[in-house]
């Protein structure tokens, strides 16, 4: 099987340069039916069978340590971070949690600070085609359902048009990255030839002699699927990729001041996208015409949407505790008690954290937890094993996130009744979700409705449910029934009577 690289080398032999497909078979010394393979292939999916799950310790630190190395760059040489301070400022952090060498800390910080190091000062002017596009990370705050992140937004421009749309984000992280690119391609009907971009950290690995990058697997394959070409500039080199830097700045200015405040980050970012196509109906700043009129040409640049979707995520293998929880990222997600000590796989976007089991089903899918958030509990799964335990109820975080009333009518009713009660919650929780379901409890033992069987069957009526199935339990010693049939032959002789 070839490498990701071997792999963009024959696409970019054959798809930039026009060579045959015979061609690059001679000169790289690969299989014609293996070229022709790859070269005709559309789908860069992650096959999830061959994953390799290994990580190394430090990656989940990387990010963090980006960080601070590229902001030390704006600071006196005697206050930046030396690796030993790298070190000792992630265990104070993450404490006993950080189980990394000092001596692999420094090896990675010394690499760093080599790509991070300033290149030529000399500049050179950059001609850009219709169709061609940069890519840079601007930070900002924003409110999501009353709590401030600290986050990033990411920004595609079009010089060419002077076009571009930001895309919002807690992070910086590569499916973050796929994501925002991926909706803006969506949004626009196609996908940019070329896109420059920065030394970033979810795109580039390590800068090698005559600045070779060796990309990261997971963006390779996204380029891949989507078919562009990537360029990026030399390491301190702002002006090659100076539009997008003036559009970081152009975007937080006008469409994130104030700070944003909304319920829904992916919604919100669709708006970000209505308001990018609103903005380019005003004067280009230097060519004849709007923007949108010059965006047409980059449109008409643009490669075509693949056929197959692609899907934006991190797969890992993980293994839940004793409690059915598992951690990924220095968070804590939950699965479910059925799956205690058990390996799952977490997969992980930009968005949501999906918990699935050995086969790839899922258990339940978390929001993705950024900033402050250490945990995510999905209390769904968790509810008939409580059912089991009614009187760890009132110490569980299950309690605490029911409405007041729930909480006072379980705090008072008997043990038999909150057994019951918990299980027709859970039975209902499996049909229409947690909301639904304690909105619709309350409801009904608010019309004073306790015993299990009338819960059931109003629950059933308020969701249009089908109530053939509520398997009622009659006590003793009622009578049957018996199938009553009416004649009404008589009645049909007296109305002929009555027309006689």
């Amino acid at each position: 099987m070839l490498t990701m690289e071997q792999i963009y080398h024959i696409r970019f032999e054959h798809h930039e340069k026009g060579k045959s497909l015979r061609r690059i078979a001679q000169e790289t010394g690969f299989n014609f039916r293996t070229v022709r393979k790859y070269v005709e292939r559309e789908d860069f999916n992650i096959k999830k069978k061959a994953i390799h799950t290994r990580k190394g310790k430090l990656d989940p630190y990387k990010e963090t340590i980006d960080k601070w190395l590229t902001e030390d760059l704006k600071a006196r040489p005697k206050q930046r971070h030396t690796a030993q301070r790298v070190y000792n400022r992630l265990k104070e952090i993450y404490q006993d949690d950080f189980q990394v060498s000092d001596r692999a800390v420094r090896a990675y910080v010394a690499k760093k600070k080599k790509e991070l190091s300033s290149g030529s000062k000399a500049y050179l002017p950059l001609e850009h085609k219709p169709g061609e596009s940069q890519v840079d990370f601007g930070e900002c705050q924003f409110i999501e359902r009353g709590i401030k992140y600290d986050g990033f937004y990411l920004n595609l421009s079009f010089p060419h048009s002077n076009g571009g749309y930001p895309q919002l984000f807690k992070a910086q992280n590569q499916e973050c990255l796929c994501q925002g690119l991926q909706d803006i391609f969506l949004h626009i009907g196609g996908v940019p030839r070329e896109i420059w971009f920065d030394n970033l950290s979810p795109v580039v690995n390590a800068i090698g002699k005559e600045g070779a990058r060796d990309l990261n697997k997971g963006f390779l394959r996204f380029a891949l699927h989507y078919g562009f070409s990537s360029n990026f500039c030399n390491p301190g080199s702002g002006n090659e990729k100076g539009h997008v830097e003036n559009k970081v700045g152009y975007h937080r200015r006008n469409f994130l001041v104030p700070i944003p405040e909304f319920n829904d980050l992916t919604e919100f970012n669709r708006q970000l996208l209505t308001i990018g196509d609103q903005d380019m109906k005003r004067p280009h700043y230097q060519k004849d015409g709007s923007i949108a009129e010059l965006f047409i040409q980059d449109k008409k640049a643009l490669l075509p949407l693949p056929k197959i979707p692609f899907e934006v995520y991190r797969l890992e293998k993980g293994k839940a505790d004793n409690y059915g929880k598992v951690k990924f990222d220095n968070r804590i997600y939950s699965s479910s008690p059925d799956y205690a000590h058990s390996q799952i796989w977490i997969k992980a976007g930009a968005y949501t954290v999906e918990i699935m089991d050995a086969d790839y089903h899922t258990i339940v899918t978390h929001p993705r937890l950024y900033g402050r958030e250490k945990e995510s509990m999905k209390w769904e799964p968790y509810l008939d094993l409580i059912a089991q335990r009614p009187k760890a109820l009132k110490y569980t975080g299950f309690f605490d996130q029911l409405p007041l009333s729930l909480q006072d009518y379980f705090t008072e009713c008997d043990h038999k009744t909150k057994k019951e009660t918990l299980q027709m919650l859970a039975r209902m929780v499996k049909k229409s979700g947690m909301d639904v379901s304690t909105q619709i409890l309350q409801e009904i033992l608010h019309q004073g409705i306790k015993d299990p069987d009338s819960i059931w069957a109003y629950y059933c009526r308020l969701t249009m449910e089908d109530s053939d199935n509520l398997s009622l339990k009659l006590p003793p010693g009622v009578p049957e029934v018996k199938e009553y049939h009416t004649d009404i032959s008589p009645y049909d002789n007296l109305l002929r009577g009555g027309r006689d």
